[in-house]
C-alpha cells in the first residue's frame, strides 16, 4: 500500500499542477484587464518570493556545485524570465482557450530538445506526431477570429509557441538539477530570480507601481503568486524529481482540456468549428507521439 501511495503522489501532484496552470491563463486575462503586464508578472514573482523568505536559512545548507550554475541559469532564464514575457504578450493578443491549446505541443518540444541536447533517439511515430501537432497548431491560429478576448490571435499563438520552447528548456534543465537539489529550493530560485529580473520592467512607460486596488484583478495577481508560482511549480518540480521528465511533460496535455473549459466558464471564450477540428488534430499528434511502438529509431 505504501509503495502504491508513493507512486500515486507524483501523479496527483502533476494533475493538480496542470489544473492550476490552466487556471493561470484565466487569472492572467483578469489581471491584465486593469494592470500593466509587467506589474502583474513582477507582482506574482514578488509574492511568491515572500512566501519563501522563511526557508532561506535551510537553503544555506545546500551544497552548490559549480558545474550546475549553467543549468540553474538556463532554468531561471527560460522560466520564469523569458517564458513569462512571452506568455504575457500572448495573452494580450489571443484567448485563454487558444493559448491553453498551444501548450499541448510542449511534450513534443521536450522530445525534440532531448534528442538535440541529450542525444536521445526519436522514432518515426514521434516525428509523425510532432508534424501533426505543428499543422494543428498552425490551423488553430489561421482559423482564429478577432474578438475582444483575442485581438490578434495569430501573433498571440506564435508568442505562446515561443513560450513553450522556453518551457522545454526549463523542463530538461530542471530534470538535471533535481538529481542534486531539492524541488523546494529550485522553486524558490525561480521566484527570487524572477523578482530581480522583472523589477526593472516596472519603470517601463505605462507600468510603475500599481496605484489602484481593483478587487478581482488584484486577487488574480495574488492567486498567480501563491497558487501558480508557488503551488503549481512546486507540485511540478516535486513530480519531475520523482519520475522521468518526458513522462511528466506528457501531463501537459491536460492543460488544453482544463484551459478550454475554464476559459469558456469564466471568460466566455468560444471556439468555432474549424478551431475545434484543429484542436482535434493537435491532440491526435500528441497521442501519436506518445505511443510506445517497437520500431527502430530513424533519428539518433
Amino acid at each position: 500500500m505504501a509503495a502504491t501511495t508513493q507512486r500515486l503522489i507524483p501523479v496527483f501532484s502533476l494533475i493538480l499542477a496542470m489544473l492550476l496552470w490552466a487556471s493561470s491563463f484565466v487569472a492572467l486575462k483578469l489581471a491584465f484587464s486593469t494592470y500593466h503586464p509587467m506589474q502583474v508578472i513582477f507582482g506574482r514573482m514578488f509574492i511568491a518570493a515572500l512566501c519563501f523568505v522563511g526557508f532561506i536559512p535551510s537553503f544555506r545548507k545546500i551544497n552548490w556545485r559549480q558545474q550546475d550554475i549553467k543549468y540553474l541559469l538556463i532554468m531561471g532564464i527560460s522560466e520564469p524570465c523569458l517564458y513569462f514575457i512571452l506568455e504575457a504578450k500572448a495573452l494580450e493578443l489571443t484567448s485563454a482557450s487558444q493559448a491553453g491549446m498551444i501548450t499541448a505541443m510542449l511534450p513534443l518540444l521536450v522530445a525534440i530538445l532531448a534528442w538535440s541536447w541529450l542525444k536521445e533517439s526519436i522514432n518515426r511515430t514521434t516525428l509523425a506526431g510532432f508534424s501533426l501537432a505543428i499543422i494543428g497548431a498552425c490551423w488553430l491560429s489561421l482559423a482564429s477570429e478577432t474578438s475582444i478576448n483575442a485581438p490578434n490571435p495569430q501573433l498571440g499563438n506564435f508568442y505562446e509557441f515561443l513560450a513553450m520552447v522556453c518551457a522545454a528548456f526549463y523542463t530538461v534543465s530542471l530534470k538535471h538539477l533535481t538529481n542534486n537539489y531539492p524541488p523546494l529550493f529550485l522553486t524558490a530560485f525561480q521566484a527570487f530570480i524572477g523578482s530581480v529580473f522583472f523589477f526593472p520592467f516596472l519603470f517601463m512607460p505605462g507600468a510603475g507601481l500599481p496605484l489602484i486596488w481593483d478587487p478581482v484583478p488584484a486577487l488574480a495577481v495574488i492567486y498567480l503568486g501563491t497558487f501558480i508560482t508557488l503551488g503549481a511549480y512546486g507540485c511540478y518540480n516535486y513530480s519531475v524529481s520523482r519520475i522521468p521528465a518526458s513522462r511528466a511533460a506528457g501531463y501537459i496535455n491536460l492543460i488544453p482540456v482544463f484551459g478550454v473549459i475554464l476559459g469558456m466558464i469564466v471568460l466566455g471564450d468560444r471556439l468555432n468549428l474549424s478551431q475545434w477540428l484543429a484542436c482535434g488534430l493537435v491532440f491526435c499528434g500528441v497521442w501519436l507521439s506518445s505511443r510506445k511502438k517497437e520500431e527502430p529509431a530513424t533519428v539518433s
